[in-house]
């Protein structure tokens, strides 16, 4: 093994922040409730049983304690991770473990400990450990679940972080338990005699995994290395193999082998299915001999049937040592009952039922609290083996008293099939030759890297005391590991510090030392632990205990946390000396003098445990503990950066030298404080170059503290790159050490002064006339151009970054100096220009010895001309050609990014970002030294690929928010570098995607794409909003007003939609049942007072009908608008059946008994209510089924109205939660309302899925479905439908072939003999049809699989009648004998099966436009067929045809008309003999049978245009609505009666019932006025023929009109259609107990037709619902072209399928579209979270609300005063232009002139910039217009320090020039619009023409590179190269420049712009005068 490779020895550092250590475990358990059992003394902790990894657990011997022995107490710490971004909060987290107790608590330095969990188990922990279990998410993507994991002796607990628990019964004894990456590994304790049961040749396995608390436990496989047979794939069946280590990061583990002494490290992973094959295979036996099967057989069984082995408490002590079966056969770990009953609680074992571990993914989804032990298993199987060593494995099996299954089948063994592998990498190598003693166990493993990122495994071997470090290096397929060497350290102890790259080792000689890596850092100096015997004079004797005097508080509680690090140093430090510097130094010194004294002075630490990040526990004598931190290797970032420099480019060996060095002078003991580290670290970096800083003059100020000039002064002296043990001895005989010995020195400036000039007075006499050379033999002296050229690239990026640009002056100092000695003109010339007035300062260079020079690497990449990103940029920006900008990866992330997004943008390479990188930026690599480069290709700038700059702008803004760029990093770029970046994100708000990421929409400043991106919900707002939108009634004075169940519709929305009346509160009035009725009866002088009282409640009872019919229409007006509170029951609103008369408001009731009142009469009504009350919890909800029961009325009456209640939250999807327990209980009840909305809710919220469970559950209520064997079920009538309805709804749209069949016989069901099947068969009937038409929905002919069921035909047959069929297949049986009640015969009773064919017919040809079947549904077109159809039936066969030829349907009278067919039109033939009396029964059944034809043609006209608000379909339906109501006898007159009985008014009711039902379908949701006229006339007929059924049918019609309060509408999709068919059945009820043709509870299932399609615009700054113009456009289809509409919304949108794009329109807002072209995903999913869609106001505007015209917009007063448009903008009017905070503020503090203010032109100015932000929508651009001015002002003032702003200045202007030349077409994209650039270009410009005129010479001067002299002027003339761009004249070609002609002839190798170069041509060509060729030089400055 190599040593270690570089040793520091001379320096030492110091531990901050040491406070005294307690496990808060400990004193939490000492309170704990459990204490009384817990004898806990203060124990000793045994740092041999901890390993150091963080989720490793125990490692050593807790399992040979016996639970006798006292309490053991164990704990581990780790960082904090729960869900906080780690580089926010750095916590600890301690587990502690201790009896039965395990506490988890967190703490950080800045909060005390707190206890996050604690568990309690009922037998003494073994081991507590946390690990991570991947579970499989339904996706396949792994969710990592957190947990905690506590074993004991029979199983382990697993805690989850979110709250789960599951416990897993362990099948043997466990020695030791591990985490790892998939999970759990578990090693198996090895029994006494454990080789007795091995069938022969066989070991069994020691390692196994469980990978998931419900998973099984699965044996390991391991891979050995390839040296002998790579096949030999085994289990890990070796029992002296033991395993010390596991990481999940790399997924390794550490193994000890206790015969050879060797450690070996494993990888581990998943199995490959290979491998499992090869161990799965029947082994054969040496012989050859198959494994017996007998044996196999035996073991199988005999661990079957034992419950728990080898548990304490098992039967009898022999059973120990049955350890386990063969593993091929590993069963007992499924077989064993406890896990079984715990992974299945109906599974009794594992041979009753095969697919446990199926069961077991099952319960893992659903409750994790099912998986608890019951051991009652155990007795099941009386194991009774007394001696089974004494007869052998075979006579075992057949002994008698061995009960064991009595049949061992051999299929019941399959194997268990392996999880995990592991793979050898690496093993120790023990030397053959050598004696010594074999190596122990490790008792410590961990991972750490060093400063130069390698990684090394290092294991602490105790009995030879040393630390063994294994470097490892993952390959490129990152799965492989790769370990190149060994070394060792000698060592007691160690530690691992992650954050800083270091670990602690404890020497044998304790003394602490630091190493990163195996690279020895310097000892550890820990203020306090250093006993008396170690000072000079024993002064201060009692610090040899320092723990005692730090814990004297007496509050014991609060003793760990007490802190010590603000105790000073010198306290704890016996010495003579009083100031603490000079302390610290004599301790400094004195630490070395003799390091045997060391040795005696701190035997006090005894081990290290519980690192975390940089914090260490030190276990002292007696038992104490002390934490202390190990400070950073620097604090500043510039240093930081500069290291990481430092460390990119230097070889490892090299940086590693100058990090230790840094971090020794740095954390010297009493060292620096954080503002003289920059300097320090110049200091330390320069003497390591081979500078002598006290020569320098600027280096020679620095300040920083005395004690660390030994450091460097060891360092000057040093001539060889490897430290030795001399330099200590020259140091301690130099001079400055014999100064610093005889006088005790003061801590203060003057001190350092005094030593700084001694040094100086020192070095300059000793050499007298040396100038200043550079020390040759410095370690980084031949690294000195390489390191130069990262710094200055680091100080380009710094100056790319305004927070950090301060510190760019820093370092170009040390690159100046550099620079200078490097001979790099150019470079300096750079710095000078940057920092004119800094530079002014430094002249002095090195000199470097022309022998010595060679010995410099000069790297390829050093070029002459220095780079700079400014200048790259702007030449960029001008279309020139460029060199690929150098930089350094993962350190100039912002050049990076910049010049990429130059390179894409500005030159339009949309390749820039991904495959043409290289041609824009050169990354350096640290290998490169001298090879040459290769050439690069220039970019050729006449060739420019553009692109449309739209889409680069987009381009561009997506790849900055990829690469993480947020808008906060856009404020810290310069402002000159950041305005082509900020016009790109202003092109792209404009028309941003509406796909794009949040990220992307944050950057560009869309809040309400991000917003929308986030999808929030609005929820009910109770604040009232301004006057304008609170439409709220007057609130009630009566505190017990009754709720209405109608409160819950968002005011905010309606009051916009509806803005201009009250029509909610109108139809909250309508539909309101809870409140007693008006009952006004005038009492005539003849009638008694009894007959009044039954005349005012019959009056009642007429009203009750109205009022019962109420809750249908009022579900579906509140429809999904309620979150129900989890903690309450839901409100549901009292059915209200009393009235209240006039004037004395008194009492009428129905319960009086004067009038006969209907039995059972509200049972229907009250479940409407019900349903009407669960229709208001919106899908979203959060509903589980604990609330569900909740609900659950106590009394029995509201039974029906929780019918209805789970009816409902079927129909919105929630009864899926409702557990399947519950169900069953429900349905066992047998109450018909409850089974009817159970199964119809069920159903409903399986739509279409094919569920078994569900078909399960509605079989059971069908006869049909069932065998015909199977005992006939007394199941009513109700459910029966309902069951029948819900096969339909289970199976909609999926042509089930079987349930078809069924289903088509049923429509034709005869009645049974015993009276059964004999009343309401019609409803039966058309539940059949129905259910039977949504099975086949929309199929057509394409029914597959069906054809000999000839469908059409027989339901052609239903329709019209004839002869019955056969009953074929199961049901034959049944209907064998007649009814002996209904004599049919042997025809089709028509009128029964007619309704339920008919609708079958039209939902299976549905939209299929199948003339054929349309024709057969045609009415017929002669007097005598028509005779045979009931009129009724007509408006079905109408309806059905027309939307079976659903593409003829046109929204107008006359397509109504062309379906009545020509015998009706009344065109008779007068020739013919027809008596009158015939003529009038003739006209009666005409006229019957033409309005129901219009109204079945209305409903299809409905259905067509359902929910999408045709005017054209209204108009004609409302035009028929007029007629029919014409002719109703509403004024009671005679007049009318003549019409009236020939049609008699039920019948013209109906009709009108239909087409009022069809219009509010076209209108769903709109609210319209006239159809809310129509529906409020009919609520207040009562009375006569207007029955409940009427009453159900107009208030539905309101509640369509209504839906949701106008968020929903009706889609039009078949399976809408469908629902709509089953709901809006025309037959509706005549009273409300009656069911007989349709039952009631279907009229809810209109639900299934809603969709919510309301698109509500949300200002994202207020967050209310406001006004927005959205552009609506249409696909084309075959009646209209391609159409754009405008839309006010709030508004309902058209079905989706039929949009192109949605757009919010400008002006008002920010223009938005959405693309239903690409995907309609999106837009769905804003609409079903409330259609939330966030606007943006743009700056300047004003809501629609606020300003309906637009009149009122800053943008109007400037349209009247264009010219004077700055002076017409008050500041003070700002507020109502805008609500930005900041533009307020702005205006307030510099726009307004105050008396205060004497120069005016600045708030003028400043007046000017803020309007035209606002109008031209950037107000992110006001710190830009600020900066130009603020940069032109100091220009002119002359007061500018560098030339930073004029850089800015000239980029700009780059950029206005680049613009302007693609002429003014693209002006308005540019950012910069107005007057304002020309003014301040102008302005720069006469201030450098000024400039020039007075110092040509200066200029002149320079540029024939004279020596300037040292004056103010120097500034200025930064100012004019930089911003004229002149480039470094170093050469004299200009010199031979005569004429103009020359200069421009050079001017392109020059790069210097034309318009800068007429200004220089005066003076390179020499005349004086500044204008050229007779014109004045203001003609060329633009």
């Amino acid at each position: 093994m190599s040593e270690v490779v570089y040793e520091e020895t001379a320096t030492m550092i110091a531990a901050g922040e040491l406070q005294s250590f307690v496990p808060f475990g400990r004193e939490h358990c000492r309170n704990h409730p459990n204490a009384f059992n817990l004898q806990l003394r203060e124990l000793q902790p045994a740092s041999e049983l901890w390993s150091s990894d963080g989720a490793a657990g125990l490692v050593g011997s807790l399992q040979e304690v016996s639970l006798q022995e006292r309490e053991r107490e164990w704990w581990q710490l780790r960082k904090g991770c729960t869900g906080v971004k780690e580089e926010e909060v750095m916590f600890e987290e301690e587990l502690y473990a201790a009896g039965n107790v395990v506490v988890w608590s967190q703490g950080s330095r800045t909060q005390a400990s707190s206890v996050y969990k604690a568990f309690t188990v009922d037998s003494p922990v073994q081991q507590a450990l946390w690990c991570n279990f991947a579970v499989l998410q339904n996706n396949n993507d792994e969710e990592v679940e957190q947990t905690i994991c506590i074993v004991q002796s029979s199983c382990i607990n697993v805690h989850t972080v979110t709250g789960k628990d599951f416990i897993s019964p362990l099948p043997f004894q466990v020695s030791n338990v591990w985490a790892t990456k998939f999970g759990l590994l578990l090693e198996r304790k090895i029994s006494a005699n454990d080789t007795q049961l091995n069938p022969p040749g066989e070991p069994l396995p020691m390692v196994f995994s469980m990978l998931h608390p419900l998973d099984e436990i699965a044996p390991l496989v391991s891979k050995p290395s390839s040296q002998f047979d790579s096949s030999t794939v085994h289990y890990m069946s070796d029992s002296t193999m033991k395993i010390v280590f596991t990481c999940c990061q790399p997924s390794i583990l550490v193994s000890y082998d206790t015969v050879q002494g060797t450690h070996t490290v494993w990888a581990l992973r998943k199995v490959t299915h290979d491998e499992c094959s090869t161990v799965l295979r029947y082994p054969t036996e040496p012989v050859g001999k198959p494994l017996g099967l007998m044996a196999s057989n035996f073991l199988t069984s005999h661990l079957r049937n034992i419950s728990r082995l080898d548990s304490p408490g098992g039967s009898g002590t022999e059973l120990k040592s049955c350890a386990l079966s063969s593993p091929k056969h590993y069963n007992v770990l499924r077989s064993n009952p406890n896990r079984a009953v715990t992974s299945s609680p109906g599974a009794h074992s594992r041979v009753h039922s095969p697919n446990i571990s199926n069961m077991a993914a099952l319960s893992r989804a659903h409750s994790p609290g099912m998986a608890a032990p019951s051991f009652s298993g155990a007795s099941r199987f009386n194991t009774s083996f007394h001696s089974p060593s004494s007869r052998g494995h075979h006579g075992l099996l057949s002994s008698p008293n061995s009960t064991v299954n009595e049949t061992v089948l051999p299929p019941e063994m399959e194997p268990i099939v392996p999880d995990l592998c592991v793979e050898q990498l690496w093993t120790e190598t023990v030397a053959a030759g050598c004696h010594r003693e074999m190596s122990s166990q490790a008792s410590k493993v961990f991972i750490t890297s060093d400063l130069c990122e390698n990684r090394y495994l290092c294991f602490l071997v105790e009995s030879h005391q040393q630390l063994r470090c294994v470097k490892f290096i993952e390959s490129n397929e990152s799965s492989q590991l790769i370990f190149p060497s060994v070394t060792t350290i000698s060592a007691k102890d160690a530690a691992p510090l992650q954050n800083i790259d270091a670990m602690l080792v404890l020497e044998a000689c304790g003394s602490l030392v630091l190493y990163t890596g195996i690279t020895r850092v310097s000892k550890v100096f820990v203020p306090g632990l250093l006993s008396p015997s170690f000072s000079l004079s024993n002064q201060r004797p009692q610090i040899s205990t320092p723990v005692e005097s730090v814990s004297t508080p007496a509050n014991g509680v609060n003793r760990h946390i007490q802190r010590l690090s603000e105790v000073p140093a010198q306290d704890f430090m016996p010495s003579p000396v009083s100031e603490p510097k000079g302390l610290n130094n004599k301790h400094h010194e004195a630490s070395f003098f003799e390091d045997h004294i060391f040795q005696q002075a701190t035997p006090c630490i005894h081990g290290l445990r519980d690192p975390v990040c940089n914090r260490v526990t030190l276990e002292l004598g007696g038992g104490a503990m002390l934490r202390i931190s190990v400070p950073e290797v620097a604090t500043s970032e510039l240093v930081q950066k500069c290291l990481q420099a430092i460390r990119f480019i230097l070889p490892k060996d090299a940086a590693m030298k100058v990090l230790v060095k840094w971090y020794n002078i740095y954390n010297a003991p009493g060292g620096s404080s954080a503002h003289a580290e920059w300097s320090l670290f110049v200091t330390c970096f320069m003497t390591l170059m081979g500078y002598n800083t006290e020569r320098l003059a600027w280096t020679r100020h620095l300040h920083f503290e005395v004690p660390l000039s030994p450091v460097i002064a060891a360092k000057k002296a040093r001539h060889s790159a490897q430290g030795s043990e001399e330099d200590w001895d020259y140091l301690l005989a130099s001079r400055y050490h014999r100064q610093i010995i005889s006088q005790p020195v003061c801590a203060s400036v003057e001190s350092s002064d005094i030593v700084a000039t001694e040094m100086g007075d020192l070095s300059s006499a000793s050499s007298p006339g040396s100038s200043l050379k550079l020390e040759s033999s410095a370690p980084l002296f031949p690294h000195i151009p390489a390191l130069f050229y990262v710094l200055h690239l680091l100080y380009q990026e710094l100056q790319l970054d305004e927070l950090h640009r301060a510190k760019a002056s820093s370092l170009v100092c040390v690159l100046q100096q550099l620079a200078r000695d490097l001979q790099l003109e150019e470079y300096v010339d750079l710095y000078w220009r940057d920092y004119p007035s800094v530079m002014s300062g430094f002249s002095k260079c090195c000199s470097i010895d022309h022998a010595v020079i060679e010995q410099m690497q000069r790297p390829s990449f050093l070029l002459s001309k220095p780079p700079c990103v400014f200048s790259w940029l702007s030449s960029c920006l001008r279309g020139d050609e460029n060199t690929p900008f150098p930089y350094l990866p993962a350190i100039c992330q912002r050049t990076r990014l910049l010049v990429l997004s130059y390179a894409l943008y500005i030159f339009g390479d949309d390749k820039a970002t991904s495959s043409s990188e290289s041609k824009y930026l050169f990354k350096l690599s640290a290998g490169q030294k001298s090879c040459a480069s290769e050439p690069y290709l220039r970019r050729q700038s006449s060739v420019k690929v553009r692109f449309s700059s739209a889409s680069l702008a987009e381009q561009l803004v997506v790849w900055l928010a990829s690469q993480g760029f947020t808008l906060k990093d856009l404020e810290s770029v310069p402002f000159g570098v950041a305005l082509p970046i900020r016009e790109a994100i202003y092109r792209c708000r404009e028309q941003p995607c509406s796909d794009w990421s949040e990220e992307v929409c944050l950057l560009i400043g869309r809040q309400d794409l991000t917003k929308q991106a986030h999808k929030m919900t609005l929820a009910k707002s109770k604040a009232s909003v301004s006057s304008g939108l609170s439409l709220e009634p007057p609130v009630a004075t009566e505190p017990d007003e009754e709720e209405d169940g109608m409160s819950d519709i968002i005011q905010e929305v309606t009051g916009l939609i509806w803005s201009q009346d009250l029509r909610i509160q109108e139809v909250r009035r309508l539909l309101r049942s809870s409140g007693p009725v008006r009952v006004s009866v005038v009492q005539l002088p003849e009638v008694s007072d009894h007959e009044y009282i039954e005349e005012k409640e019959n009056k009642l009872l007429q009203l009750c009908q109205r009022t019962m019919a109420l809750p249908v229409g009022r579900g579906l007006f509140t429809l999904f608008s309620y979150h129900p509170v989890l903690t309450e029951p839901l409100p549901v609103p009292k059915l209200n059946l009393t009235g209240r008369a006039p004037p004395r408001n008194t009492m009428v009731d129905l319960n009086s008994g004067n009038i006969d009142v209907p039995p059972n009469m509200t049972s229907w009504p009250s479940f409407h209510n019900g349903v009407a009350a669960g229709l208001k919890i919106a899908p979203a909800s959060q509903v589980d089924s604990a609330w569900i029961a909740y609900n659950k009325p106590k009394s029995p009456e509201l039974a029906n109205e929780y019918a209805g209640f789970l009816m409902a939250l079927g129909l919105n999807g929630h009864l899926t939660k409702l557990a399947t327990l519950n169900i069953h209980d429900y349905l066992t009840k047998g109450h018909e309302m409850t089974s009817v909305g159970l199964l119809l809710g069920v159903s409903s919220a399986k739509l279409g899925t094919m569920d078994m469970s569900t078909t399960r559950l509605l079989s059971i209520h069908i006869p049909a479905l069932l065998p015909p064997t199977s005992t006939e079920l007394d199941v009513p009538h109700n459910v029966q439908v309902a069951a029948v309805i819900g096969v339909g709804l289970v199976y909609q749209g999926t042509g089930h072939r079987h349930n078809a069949e069924v289903l088509l016989s049923e429509i034709g069901r005869p009645p049974g003999p015993e009276m059964e099947y004999c009343t309401d068969r019609e409803s039966y009937s058309l539940a059949a049809g129905l259910a039977l038409g949504m099975v086949c929905l929309g199929h057509g002919s394409n029914l597959i699989g069906m054809t000999d069921l000839n469908v059409p035909e027989q339901l052609y047959q239903y329709m019209v009648g004839g002869h019955r069929r056969a009953q074929a297949g199961a049901n034959r049986e049944r209907h064998k004998s007649p009814s002996y009640q209904i004599k049919e015969g042997d025809t089709i009773n028509v009128d029964v099966t007619c309704p339920g064919a008919t609708l079958a017919l039209a939902m299976i040809y549905l939209k299929t436009n199948n003339r054929s079947i349309a024709d057969w549904l045609k009415p017929p077109d002669t007097w005598f067929l028509l005779d045979f159809i009931k009129p009724e039936f007509l408006l079905l066969r109408t309806l059905a045809r027309c939307i079976i030829m659903w593409d003829e349907i046109l929204p107008n009278s006359e397509w109504v008309k062309s379906n009545i067919p020509q015998i009706m039109r009344g065109n008779f033939d007068a020739s013919e003999d027809i008596n009158m009396e015939t003529m009038a029964k003739c006209d009666v059944f005409l006229s019957q049978a033409e309005d129901y034809i219009t109204a079945g043609a209305c409903m299809a006209l409905g259905l067509r245009f359902a929910g999408s608000a045709n005017s054209d379909a209204f108009d004609c339906l409302y035009e028929f609505a007029r007629t029919f109501m014409k002719m109703m006898p509403f004024a009671g007159t005679a007049a009318v009666s003549a019409s009236l009985q020939q049609m008699g008014y039920y019948n013209l009711q109906t009709c009108l019932s239909m087409i009022l039902l069809a219009m509010s379908m076209v209108m769903a949701g709109t609210g319209n006025l006239k159809v809310l006229q129509l529906c409020r006339f009919f609520h207040k007929r009562t009375g006569g023929e207007m029955n409940y059924g009427f009453h159900m049918a107009h208030h539905m019609a309101l509640g369509l009109l209504f839906l949701g309060g106008g968020r929903y509408t009706i889609s039009t999709s078949n399976s809408a259609i469908a629902a709509l068919l089953c709901a809006l059945y025309p037959h509706f009820p005549a009273h409300s107990t009656d069911n007989r043709y349709h039952l009631q509870a279907l009229r809810h299932l209109v639900v299934l037709a809603a969709e919510p399609r309301l698109l509500v615009p949300v200002d994202v700054d207020s967050l209310k619902p406001c006004y927005a113009l959205l552009e609506v456009s249409y696909k084309e289809t075959k009646w209209y072209n391609e159409t754009t509409v405008e839309l006010m919304a709030p508004t309902l949108l058209p079905e989706l399928h039929l949009l192109k794009q949605v757009k919010v329109k400008g002006p008002r807002y920010w223009e938005l579209t959405l693309d239903l072209s690409k995907e309609t995903h999106h837009l769905k999913s804003i609409l079903s979270q409330d259609g939330v869609l966030y606007v943006k106001l743009r700056a300047g505007q004003l809501p629609y609300k606020d300003d309906p015209q637009g009149w009122k917009s800053l943008l109007t007063t400037a349209v009247n005063h264009r010219s004077s448009g700055v002076t017409a903008f008050k500041p003070e009017t700002i507020s109502t232009f805008t609500s930005n905070p900041a533009l307020i503020s702005f205006a307030d503090f510099f726009c307004k002139t105050s008396e205060g203010m004497k120069h005016r032109k600045d708030t003028h100015m400043f007046s000017a910039m803020l309007y035209e932000c606002v109008t031209q929508e950037c107000p992110e651009m006001l710190p830009t217009y600020i900066a130009i001015e603020q940069a032109v002002s100091a220009l002119q003032r002359g007061d500018l320090q560098q030339t930073f702003p004029l850089w800015q200045l000239r980029l700009v202007v780059d950029l206005w020039d680049s613009r302007m030349l693609r002429g003014p077409a693209n002006s308005h994209n540019t950012l910069l619009k107005s007057e304002f650039l020309p003014v301040m270009k102008n302005a720069v410009d006469v201030a450098l023409d000024g400039w020039l005129k007075d110092s040509s010479s200066v200029l002149r001067s320079y540029m024939w590179n004279q020596v300037l002299s040292k004056d103010a002027q120097s500034i200025m003339l930064a100012c004019f190269l930089v911003y004229r761009s002149v480039p470094c004249f170093r050469s004299t070609q200009l010199k031979s420049c005569s004429s103009f002609g020359d200069l421009l002839s050079c001017s392109s190798q020059l790069e210097i712009p034309l318009r800068d170069l007429l200004r220089l041509a005066p003076v390179l060509l020499g005349s004086g005068s500044p204008s050229l060729l007779g014109f004045p030089l203001q003609a060329f400055s633009s």
